[in-house]
């Protein structure tokens, strides 16, 4: 039984958290180890819906142990406030279903401020709540973790060289100063209700592994948003491959057996930066409203495009994924034609891949193949069989430009309407 890692395949969004929860009824943890709360999942469980930014899918289902990995980073704020909302929808949440990394750097306000003042002059597209910042910090070996939380008093000396690099930064934008006692002071204040929930987690999940538990590793955003190999610099500050659910969670690289990527039937992405597939049109909006294209957590509308096998592909390899979840299908029930970008068309030149400098990103142009789209339903089918022919000829044409193979269909947001055509944990 194979250990599985979810990992996004295309821009983000690709509906990683039903499919995270489809999969941890099979498994007894579920990690999270990259991201923060810049990345929403959606659940929809016996009618129920939970909206979830840093707290692993797995949280949602009794029994299930949940852990947020060192490779995150943690606003406490946010998390306690999500914890509690959670709560309020019946949800148990002790230290023994949640443990949080004790060596995860903490976002704190400055990292939010600082955020959203470099947002005014360099548009990325964040949501400016801090995970840049505080990612920054983490390498620049500033940052504040959960750990430190433990001995407040001790944290003066890291707070003072914390704050002598944003306070200069600060001025720079022209924004007060940050006050070192007053941060202090927030600090003191959310330590006690942070600290039961933190662990020295890789020790935990080197148990958990040793018993032959299933560990489930959860990714946040997806492979081009990855700050190596996404469509820098309109990416993420964290490794979002694969590769990063063993550092980004304590675990030895081999306890991974199978790596499972997520890709719509079409293509979305949220934020600034090139798109290739992208519809500004007609199409573009009635995927979107039939999709439902709008951030779990910001409300963002998302632009909306064809398939784009070539950015799929290129995702599969250098992600090292196995095989991927195809979802919604069902937002293209009723296209009389659908399109899939197969290659790209580069200063007149045909490529099979997206180039990394930015200014190439931005000039490459879709070739599209035309397939034939399909009248009957898709929405809520449970088997290859109930595909209308035209959908099961779309998937089987997708496999064959991504070089990969779908071994889960989605066919609606209820988690019930899934067709498995081969178990990750048992592949």
């Amino acid at each position: 039984m194979a250990n599985v890692a979810v990992v996004g395949a295309q821009w983000g969004d690709e509906g990683k958290g039903k499919i995270v929860d489809w999969l941890a009824e099979r498994a007894e943890v579920v990690v999270r180890f990259q991201g923060g709360h810049n990345a929403g999942h959606t659940l929809v469980i016996e009618g129920n819906t939970y909206k979830l930014a840093l707290l692993p899918s797995g949280i949602v289902r009794p029994g299930k142990i949940s852990i947020i990995g060192s490779g995150v980073v943690v606003d406490p704020w946010a998390l306690l406030e999500e914890i509690e909302k959670v709560r309020k929808q019946g949800v148990s949440v002790t230290p023994e279903t949640l443990k949080l990394a004790e060596n995860a750097t903490l976002i704190l306000p400055v990292h939010r401020e600082l955020d959203r003042a470099r947002e005014q002059t360099q548009r990325i597209g964040t949501t400016m709540r801090g995970i840049g910042p505080a990612y920054e910090d983490r390498a620049g070996r500033r940052g504040i973790r959960a750990a430190d939380l433990a001995d407040i008093d001790g944290l003066n000396e890291r707070v003072t060289m914390l704050l002598a690099h944003h306070n200069t930064l600060r001025r720079g934008f022209g924004l007060e100063e940050i006050d070192h006692d007053g941060l202090i002071a927030q600090l003191r204040e959310v330590a006690p209700k942070i600290l039961p929930y933190v662990d020295a987690t890789w020790r935990t999940l080197d148990g958990l592994r040793k018993q032959g538990k299933r560990i489930l590793f959860e990714g946040a955003q997806a492979a081009m948003l990855d700050v190596d190999h996404g469509t820098y610099p309109y990416v993420t500050s964290s490794t979002t491959l694969a590769g990063h659910a063993a550092a980004g969670s304590g675990i030895s690289p081999s306890a991974i057996g199978y790596v499972l990527g997520i890709t719509k039937a079409y293509t979305t992405r949220v934020g600034a930066g090139p798109f290739p597939t992208e519809q500004e049109n007609e199409i573009g909006e009635t995927l979107g409203q039939r999709g439902n294209e709008f951030g779990t957590n910001t409300g963002r509308k998302r632009r909306c495009g064809w398939f784009d096998a070539v950015m799929v592909r290129q995702a599969i390899k250098f992600g090292g994924i196995d095989g991927i979840a195809l979802t919604k299908l069902d937002v293209l029930d009723g296209f009389s034609e659908l399109k899939i970008c197969t290659a790209y068309k580069l200063d007149g030149k045909t490529i099979d891949y997206l180039p990394a400098a930015t200014a190439l990103q931005a000039r490459v142009e879709p070739v599209y193949e035309t397939m034939k789209g399909w009248s009957d339903t898709t929405r809520g089918a449970r088997s290859y069989t109930q595909l209308p022919g035209q959908a099961n000829k779309y998937v089987r044409r997708i496999e064959e430009l991504i070089e990969a193979p779908v071994t889960l269909l989605s066919t609606s947001p209820d988690r019930d309407d899934t067709i498995l055509i081969r178990d990750p944990f048992n592949d």
